[in-house]
C-alpha cells in the first residue's frame, strides 16, 4: 500500500466504533503473531541441514503446507517441515503461541492462561508442557571457581495420574514421616558465584554419593571449589572425584566463614520454593519442566514471548548471541 493509500486508511478510523477497532486490534496482533513465528520457521528453514526421521542429508524442497516450507529426504523419502522433531510440531493455532508464551512469563496458571489466550484448559495444559520441554535444556555445561550445593525436597505428587501408588491425600498435604523420607522428591542444585546453575531431580529420598557421581562430577572443573553443608556424603563424593571441598555448618547458625557459605544456593531455592507456590502442588512426572521454567525466568534471563518461543526449540540467548 502506497503512502496515500495509508492515510485514507488511517482517517477512516476515526468513523470506526469501538467494537471495530478493537477487532482491527485483535487482528493486527494476529498478523504480528503469525509473522514473528514465520521468522522463526524461516530461521528454522535455514538450519534444516539433516532429515530428523533418518539423519539423511541429501534433501530437497517438497513446497509447503500450512505457512511452513516442507522438504522431502532422498533416503527414506519422507517429508517434514521445519518444526518437525521439535515440541512445537503438530501443534495449531500458531497465531495465539507468543500470547501464550506471555502468559508463561507472567506464571499464570493454566487456567487463568486458557482463559487469556482463549484456548480451552486441555490446550493450556498441552502447550505448557510442550513448550516447556526443551526449555529445561537451558543448561550450564561446566562450573567454575566456587561452586555451592545443596538440596532441596518438595512433597512427591502424583497429581493427574490415574492410578495412585499410595494412598490419596489432600492436595498439598504433608509427609506422613518427619524430616527427609520417600515421600519426599530431591532437587539437587548447584550454584556457581557467576550465577552459573544447573539443577536435577535425583528422585525420592536424600541424595546419594552415585547420584553426585552422576549428576555434578561431568560438570565441575577439576580446580573447583565445592562448598556444601555437613551432609557427610558431599566429602565422601568429593574425595572420591579428588576435588576441594569446604563445608559450612548450617545447624549450628554459622552461615559465613570467608569465602565459605551456601548463601547463593539457599537463596536460589527460597525463590525457587516462592516461585511454585502459586501452582499448589506440581506433579513430580513435569517438575523438571517448571525447574526449567524457574530457570528461564530467574534474574530475567528471558524477559520477551519470541525469546521463549525460540527457547521452546532449543534456541537459547546465549547461544543466539554467539
Amino acid at each position: 500500500m502506497n503512502m496515500s493509500g495509508f492515510q485514507v486508511l488511517a482517517n477512516q478510523l476515526a468513523a470506526l466504533s469501538v467494537a471495530q477497532r478493537e477487532a482491527i486490534r485483535e487482528q493486527l496482533v494476529q498478523l504480528s503473531s503469525k509473522d514473528e513465528v514465520a521468522e522463526l520457521a524461516s530461521m528454522f528453514s535455514a538450519r534444516c541441514t539433516s532429515c530428523p526421521h533418518c539423519g539423511g542429508t541429501a534433501l530437497y524442497r517438497h513446497g509447503q503446507a500450512h505457512g511452513l516450507a516442507r522438504y522431502r529426504c532422498r533416503a527414506c523419502h519422507k517429508t517434514f517441515n521445519p518444526l518437525t522433531g521439535t515440541p512445537l510440531a503438530h501443534l495449531r493455532l500458531r497465531h495465539k503461541w507468543l500470547s501464550y508464551h506471555q502468559c508463561l512469563l507472567d506464571s499464570l496458571t493454566i487456567r487463568k492462561s486458557a482463559a487469556t489466550v482463549d484456548i480451552s484448559r486441555n490446550t493450556s495444559f498441552r502447550w505448557r508442557h510442550r513448550f516447556l520441554d526443551w526449555v529445561k535444556n537451558d543448561r550450564s555445561e561446566r562450573l567454575h571457581g566456587i561452586a555451592e550445593a545443596d538440596e532441596m525436597y518438595v512433597l512427591e505428587s502424583e497429581k493427574g495420574a490415574r492410578h495412585l501408588q499410595r494412598v490419596a491425600r489432600k492436595r498439598g498435604g504433608a509427609a506422613t514421616q518427619r524430616g527427609t523420607s520417600k515421600e519426599q522428591v530431591c532437587v539437587l542444585v548447584a550454584r556457581d558465584r557467576t550465577g552459573q546453575t544447573l539443577n536435577f531431580v535425583t528422585g525420592r529420598g536424600p541424595v546419594s554419593k552415585a547420584q553426585l557421581h552422576q549428576c555434578l562430577r561431568p560438570a565441575l572443573d577439576p580446580d573447583i571449589l565445592l562448598v556444601s553443608d555437613l551432609n557427610a556424603v558431599y566429602r565422601y563424593f568429593a574425595r572420591e572425584a579428588e576435588i576441594s571441598y569446604e563445608s559450612i555448618n548450617v545447624h549450628a547458625k554459622q552461615r559465613v566463614r570467608g569465602a565459605i557459605h551456601v548463601q547463593n544456593v539457599n537463596a536460589y531455592h527460597s525463590r525457587c520454593r516462592q516461585w511454585l507456590r502459586r501452582f499448589h502442588g506440581v506433579a513430580t512426572h513435569y517438575l523438571a519442566n517448571y525447574l526449567g521454567w524457574q530457570w528461564a525466568l530467574d534474574a530475567h534471563r528471558i524477559n520477551a514471548p519470541l525469546e521463549l518461543l525460540k527457547a521452546s526449540v532449543g534456541v537459547f540467548p546465549h547461544l543466539a548471541a554467539t
